[in-house]
């Protein structure tokens, strides 16, 4: 088994996620109260764009953290460069 290590970034990931949510139950609530399609779509857009920042976010910290040291030792690597430019893009 693998042993994850905690970054930094790990808090602000969890408070996006549950700001999130918390987004997310208010939607369904406005599902219920049969609220406009509009208003509805705006709260998922904002949910999901929420959840991709902190998928995007972990990724990037894992490879800057993790997957650097095991694929070169060194994050001065050009490879290594280039795979970190490249996940922004995800």
């Amino acid at each position: 088994m693998t042993k994850h290590t905690h970054h930094a970034t790990h808090p602000d990931i969890v408070k996006r996620l549950k700001r999130a949510n918390g987004h997310l139950l208010s939607v369904i609530g406005m599902i219920e109260a049969e609220r406009p399609c509009t208003d509805i779509a705006q709260q998922l857009h904002a949910v999901e764009k929420a959840i991709t920042q902190a998928k995007r976010t972990l990724i990037q910290d894992h490879i800057d953290h993790c997957l650097d040291n095991a694929l070169t030792g060194s994050s001065d690597s050009p490879v290594a460069a280039e795979f970190k430019a490249i996940t922004k893009y995800l």
